[in-house]
């Protein structure tokens, strides 16, 4: 991850000690159970401690209610998403006794429909004089022939360890060998060394390691194993150029996805994820097109997975758009975005899709259409708001010059988000210029291109979940943000459209259940 990984202790001193938020320690468990009884007993006080926690902030009005996120403190980056025995397991970097990130373990969760997760015993955590007593940083899951792998990055220094479970992921024991990779390869001036991603051809393990080259760019560092406790270093896979892509790739992702392969890549100082789609043969990557994952400004260090249906799906860390006293004060900090299906259009982008399962927590629904748009027009929607929702919307340009919808909006249009698309720039953004009265809540628009044809209808597929907004737009990209109105009001949705009229074809609306109603 980009800032706090680079920057952790200073912000750390800036923080300060005492607050009052650590007090929302999550604590799980991390002995191994000696039994079944033993085992039982422990998740059934590991369910009680995390709704206990749960509880303790389900009235924050900015606490997302079927994104997943931990029962307290601090998240980022998703780790070793990995399906086993037909149920989808969920690691992620988390500090279980504040919300800021220091002394890094990895929390562990799992879910049988993605949608519905319960809370698992903390996977790692540092071990005291080991070499990952300063933290257990990012990495990755597989099945080394039904046994299951973690491997991960542990500092300071930069090294890759790795550790087993042999009761079906629940507890993990750390290699005796540890540290699998201890050094970067002899001769090169990296800018870090972090994040493994694993893989296996036929008897072969590879691994790839973000990495940079000082002076030239982000790389990734090709490694392989017989054994995943023996690796041979053979070369940079890709390298960038820093003026482009930056100086150091962290989290990277390499994986064939409809006839190419595809490099994910979260650059310092980048702050955003590229994809890259090209060939991977002869152990190197030729990139052919590159883009945004998400051009929102609060998705990073994504992980994809491949489950039992084929499908390549993805999850990454949505980070805080609030000051850190605000994060601070709410006992917890970081959101993981919901999960994205991933393919490859005709024309060589990367496209994503939310995945059905989602279906799942639609409540009450409404539907609209045939609405005219009149430029400056206010109050289209009448009846129509809420802070969970999901909307799937089609909007026609008309002559606009720009048009789009408003989410969490005040009565008197005080606090609003707007979803807009201008036709000039070919840019679909989310503006939060007003999204907030309070001043601990950022101020700013992000955005990225989306070239739609003569006539082409925009096509809006939203979640909006408390703090969390996630955009699908044409099947193209995803655009995600995090808000925070200071008001209870703030609940309204309307129709907008500048410089022309547009259209509203249809749109639906559905109230979304909390995934933790009846389950976890």
């Amino acid at each position: 991850m980009l800032t706090y990984k680079l920057t952790r202790r200073k912000m750390l001193m800036t923080l300060g000690l005492g607050m009052t938020s650590m007090l929302l320690a999550a604590c799980m468990p991390v002995v191994a159970p000696t039994n079944q009884h033993t085992k039982e007993g422990l998740m059934t006080q590991l369910g009680e401690q995390a709704k206990a926690l749960r509880a303790k902030l389900a009235n924050d009005p900015h606490r997302p209610q079927y994104h997943f996120l931990p029962p307290a403190n601090w998240m980022n980056d998703p780790n070793g998403l990995i399906q086993w025995e037909g149920q989808y397991h969920l690691f992620y970097q988390h500090n279980p006794k504040a919300p800021y990130p220091e002394a890094i373990h990895w929390g562990h969760a799992v879910s049988e429909d993605l949608v519905h997760w319960r809370d698992l015993p903390i996977a790692l955590a540092p071990t005291p004089d080991g070499p990952d007593k300063d933290g257990c940083w990012s990495g990755c899951a597989v099945n080394n022939d039904g046994i299951p792998t973690l491997v991960y990055t542990g500092v300071f220094p930069q090294v890759q360890c790795i550790a087993t479970s042999a009761d079906g992921l629940i507890t993990w024991q750390k290699a005796p060998e540890n540290p699998v990779i201890a050094t970067p390869p002899p001769g090169l001036d990296v800018t870090g060394f972090r994040d493994p991603w694993v893989w296996r051809e036929g008897d072969t393990w590879y691994a790839i390691i973000g990495s940079g080259i000082k002076g030239v760019g982000g790389t990734i560092l090709l490694y392989r194993s017989n054994d995943l406790i023996h690796w041979e270093y053979m070369h940079p896979a890709c390298i960038g150029n820093k003026d482009e892509t930056g100086t150091m790739w962290e989290c990277p992702n390499l994986f064939p996805l409809d006839g190419k392969h595809v490099l994910l890549i979260s650059p310092v100082p980048l702050r955003k994820t590229l994809y890259l789609i090209g060939t991977y043969a002869h152990h190197k990557f030729i990139p052919e097109s590159y883009g945004t994952v998400d051009p929102g400004g609060h998705f990073y260090a994504p992980q994809t997975m491949l489950d039992d249906r084929g499908r390549r799906l993805m999850w990454g860390w949505l980070w805080e758009g609030r000051s850190r006293d605000a994060q601070l004060a709410a006992g917890w900090a970081g959101v993981m975005s919901l999960p994205r299906e991933l393919f490859v259009h005709s024309n060589g982008q990367l496209g994503m899709r939310p995945v059905p399962e989602l279906k799942a927590l639609r409540g009450d629904h409404q539907r609209v259409a045939e609405i005219d748009i009149q430029p400056d027009a206010t109050n289209l929607l009448k009846g129509l708001g809420g802070d969970c929702l999901e909307i799937k919307a089609t909007i026609e340009p008309g002559n606009a010059t720009e048009f789009g919808l408003k989410v969490r909006c005040s009565p008197d249009g005080a606090e609003q988000t707007r979803v807009a698309y201008n036709r000039g720039t070919q840019q679909l953004t989310i503006d939060r210029t007003r999204s907030s009265l309070s001043l601990t809540a950022s101020r700013d628009t992000y955005g990225g291109k989306l070239f739609l044809a003569d006539g082409e209808p925009l096509q809006l597929h939203i979640f909006l979940d408390r703090s969390v907004l996630e955009v699908y737009a044409n099947g193209y990209f995803c655009i995600s943000s995090r808000i925070y109105p200071s008001r209870a009001d703030s609940l309204g949705l309307d129709l907008f459209a500048q410089g022309g009229m547009a259209r509203l074809g249809s749109m639906d609306v559905w109230t979304m259940h909390s995934i933790w109603d009846s389950r976890g």
